[in-house]
């Protein structure tokens, strides 16, 4: 069994104009969001790699939740991650090392949400039918399937569980 766990950045500020969409940093409210975050991944299985896209607030994200983990976990920052679309994520996903058993991806919308919307074929029909609604900022898509990380496809996973900052878990 395979575990993907889709994560959110925490929400971002927007107060100074003059930054670029990459250099944005983590607003006072995603601050406060990080410790539910950080307890929720806590509670399952830590993943033997996390992928995280380079931008400032998907890092300060990292940097925080991270704390919910052993410190021997592989973390690779891509610039690749930042704005990929729901295709891009499968090919990274699909180019994974069958050695690694679980993976914690850290990014953006909409490529997260279109992400655990193309991958969970199956779990419990409230749970998606919410994950479908939003996926806001925080948000954690915890997915799993049986096949090889080449193999991943739409609909191949299940929806094991998901989780908002707001709204805590389903």
């Amino acid at each position: 069994m395979r575990r993907i766990v889709i994560v959110r950045h925490a929400k971002s500020d927007w107060s100074d104009e003059s930054l670029a969409d990459h250099e944005r940093p983590l607003a006072p409210r995603g601050i406060d969001a990080l410790a539910r975050m950080r307890d929720h991944l806590g509670a399952g299985r830590p993943p033997d790699l996390v992928l995280c896209s380079s931008a400032r607030r998907t890092v300060d994200t990292l940097d925080e939740i991270r704390e919910a983990f052993p410190g021997d976990i592989e973390v690779l920052v891509d610039d690749a991650l930042y704005g990929a679309s729901s295709s891009m994520l499968v090919d990274r996903l699909r180019s994974l090392d069958d050695d690694v058993r679980g993976v914690l991806l850290v990014g953006h919308n909409p490529g997260v949400h279109d992400l655990a919307l193309a991958l969970a074929g199956s779990g419990d029909a409230e749970t998606r039918t919410r994950m479908a609604a939003k996926f806001p900022t925080g948000a954690i898509a915890t997915l799993s399937f049986e096949s090889e990380w080449s193999d991943l496809a739409p609909g191949a996973a299940s929806l094991d569980g998901y989780f908002t900052p707001r709204g805590g878990t389903l």
